[in-house]
């Protein structure tokens, strides 16, 4: 579980994150929405520890990160895996020696219990033939796949996603939702993921946060989220036709 109690970060006289207090929970996806400039990437890097608070602390099972000491940090970046927006895969390298790099930075783990590790990843992933290809000869949504394999090879206790469905055609946009999700109840992760993908808040949304002008506008569920008359929420989440719709049918079932 991550605990986040009033935090403020700002740069200068700017104030970006504004007070900002939610949880997040082990084994469930929890997403953060809102508008661009509302906060949402100076939060999710505050989170994994690239900007330190004004005010306010995260912490992680009960760990304030901003008390860690050099080899608390250490281990505790360990425990973290990151899908990053353009997945940030090494051209250069192949799918295996990608999803490898994290075991060489921090284990010393022999060869053949490192790629038996990758391998299961892969396979988990479903990519277990692509060990030798390269990322230039991967589809999007399998580069995303490398990119989630990476993430989980070091069994992470945190994932935390930075837009993982950028650029992905809707079909492959629920694959990798799906395979998220998945894999955060199996291994009971607290998996965080920043979105503007309205589709991922319906299907995968366990928890939603929403941000505006740096502040906690709104927090509840994906069920949640059809019923709330925050009206800047639903100004946000419905603004297109198709997505209006969806709502009123929801409303009326309930009804």
């Amino acid at each position: 579980m991550i605990e986040v109690k009033n935090l403020h970060k700002g740069f200068g006289d700017v104030k970006v994150l504004k007070g900002i207090t939610t949880t997040f929970e082990a084994g469930k996806t929890s997403l953060i929405i809102g508008q661009s400039g509302s906060g949402k990437t100076v939060f999710l890097k505050s989170l994994i520890g690239l900007h330190e608070p004004e005010e306010g602390t995260i912490s992680f099972d009960g760990r304030i990160n901003t008390e860690f000491t050099i080899e608390a940090k250490r281990q505790w970046r360990q425990e973290i895996g990151m899908v990053f927006q353009g997945s940030a895969l090494f051209d250069s390298q192949t799918v295996e020696e990608n999803v490898m790099f994290p075991l060489k930075m921090f284990t010393k783990k022999p060869l053949d219990e490192m790629l038996d590790r990758v391998n299961f990843v892969l396979k988990r992933v479903n990519l277990e033939d692509s060990n030798k290809k390269f990322p230039g000869e991967l589809s999007g949504g399998m580069q995303k796949r490398v990119a989630i394999a990476r993430a989980i090879v070091m069994n992470p206790k945190y994932l935390f996603c930075d837009e993982p469905n950028s650029g992905l055609d809707p079909q492959t946009a629920i694959v990798i939702d799906n395979l998220i999700q998945e894999i955060t109840d199996e291994y009971k992760i607290t998996t965080v993921i920043n979105t503007h993908d309205m589709n991922s808040v319906m299907e995968i949304g366990e928890k939603i946060l929403f941000l505006r002008n740096g502040k906690k506008a709104w927090e509840g569920s994906s069920e949640e989220i059809f019923k709330t008359d925050n009206e800047a929420v639903v100004s946000f989440v419905y603004s297109s036709n198709l997505f209006k719709k969806v709502r009123e049918a929801y409303l009326n079932e309930k009804s």
